[in-house]
């Protein structure tokens, strides 16, 4: 059994993340899938074909839900697909080092992830002055 990762965002983010970390990745080592939520989208319709999602991804061990930018729909919508009942866990601020991260340790619980891809987030941004 493991965890399944759900990336929620905008139009054209999750898929093009799904998409290059299959590249540098292949096999993906966890079920991924990216649903992404058009701008004018109602969450209400949208609730449960994310939850759908949700479940197509769970692999007996939870999901590790991951949205672009906190307080916007996706991210709102994800709040309410995590308290459906699967077990979850949702990280905002995604970017491809904190999906990298995430899949580079396929064997952690769920509970440990969100710490994990937190942790992939900031080291993936570096200031450089040249």
């Amino acid at each position: 059994m493991t965890v399944g990762i759900l990336l929620v965002t905008h139009e054209g983010i999750g898929t093009a993340l799904v998409a290059v970390a299959g590249r540098l990745l292949r096999p993906l080592p966890l079920k991924v899938e990216a649903f992404e939520v058009p701008f004018d989208a109602d969450a209400d319709a949208l609730l449960p074909a994310a939850s759908a999602a949700l479940r197509r991804v769970d692999g007996g061990d939870g999901v590790l839900v991951l949205t672009d930018l906190y307080g916007a729909s996706p991210s709102n919508l994800a709040a309410r697909v995590v308290r459906l009942g699967t077990p979850a866990r949702r990280v905002s601020g995604l970017n491809l080092p904190m999906l990298l991260r995430v899949l580079n340790y396929p064997e952690l619980p769920l509970q440990e992830l969100p710490a994990v891809a937190a942790a992939g987030a900031r080291i993936g941004v570096i200031h450089d002055d040249a």
